[in-house]
């Protein structure tokens, strides 16, 4: 029903990091790649709010979401702590694993481009 708002906030809230952080946090591999996690939680509420426009479950007409007009708001709120937060805490995952192989990636380049001594 609306379990792809939490995913939507993190984003929000992940670009607001961003662009508040000041410049010399950047040097830290997470706050630089923040842009990824962005992404990745904007595509994926993206596509969830598309299936569920295709399943009816979201409505072009206030209140938007069918649980709100049939008054089943105990039930959206339980979809998006459970189903919402665990999505959510999934990409926050593989982010910080695709961030940590990045990083590590990146310090081996920059240890075999050093010269090597004679």
């Amino acid at each position: 029903m609306a379990c792809f708002t939490v995913p939507l906030a993190t984003a929000v809230a992940a670009t607001a990091a961003k662009s508040a952080l000041p410049e010399s946090a950047r040097s830290n591999p997470f706050v630089a790649k923040l842009g990824w996690l962005g992404k990745m939680m904007f595509g994926g509420s993206f596509l969830l709010a598309i299936e569920h426009v295709y399943h009816g479950e979201i409505i072009f007409t206030p209140p938007f979401l069918t649980a709100v007009k049939d008054g089943e708001v105990s039930g959206m709120l339980h979809e998006m702590a459970t189903r919402g937060v665990a999505m959510a805490v999934l990409l926050a995952v593989v982010w910080v694993v695709m961030v940590s192989v990045s990083a590590m990636r990146e310090r081996a380049a920059l240890g075999s481009a050093k010269p090597q001594e004679a």
